[in-house]
């Protein structure tokens, strides 16, 4: 999949483009300050995270999107906000987090309404199985979290099942400071009156 470059005249580029997509990322190159990483995997336009990112300036944060159109709206929100503690790149979510990312490099990783492939013979497509909880695993540090949330009954399920299995996870809370912070899907959802699914594990070992 090629990837576009973006930026504004001026630092600091808020769309990145990793240097090599065969060797890990060196993290220190993306953000000024070496603060706690948190990374959203299928950002949108950045609802999300570009005001999660305004609410905790002593962290640092990463936007996952394949669409340009979306990183474009993220940057957008980015510069408006004056954030400099906020990056993004244009990569399929899995691929990053399993070949670019360093082991144990990530504080909390967000995965918030990812594609539900609710037919039957689609669900292998979906984001969160068993094999990319242990790739989750190996990213994040100990201590780590994954937050998901989802519309999906069924797909919650899964998830909360696959998490629920796997040894190096417990269950953890989800902070009401964080569950205020909405996605764009989710506002939606939550005016026609569907019921937002939130689930978070903490990695123990």
């Amino acid at each position: 999949m090629e990837t576009q470059h973006v930026t504004d005249a001026g630092p600091p580029a808020i769309i990145f483009c990793p240097p090599s997509y065969v060797e890990r990322l060196d993290l220190g190159t993306l953000f000024p300050k070496p603060y706690p990483l948190e990374i959203e995997l299928g950002s949108g336009d950045g609802s999300f995270i570009a005001q999660w990112a305004a609410l905790n300036p002593g962290a640092n944060f990463l936007a996952v999107e394949r669409l340009l159109g979306r990183l474009r709206k993220i940057e957008r929100k980015a510069r408006r906000a004056g954030l400099t503690n906020l990056r993004a790149m244009r990569l399929e979510a899995s691929y990053l987090t399993e070949y670019l990312l360093p082991p144990q490099a990530v504080a909390a990783f967000h995965i918030y309404f990812p594609d539900p492939w609710p037919k039957r013979k689609h669900r292998a497509n979906r984001l969160i199985n068993e094999r990319f909880a242990e790739v989750l695993r190996a990213a994040l540090r100990i201590d780590g979290i994954v937050y998901v949330r989802t519309d999906d009954l069924d797909y919650f399920s899964q998830m909360t099942g696959v998490l629920d299995a796997n040894k190096n996870f417990e269950a953890a809370p989800t902070p009401e400071r964080l569950a205020m912070v909405l996605t764009d899907f989710e506002r939606t959802f939550n005016a026609e009156g569907t019921r937002t699914n939130r689930a978070a594990y903490r990695r123990t070992k």
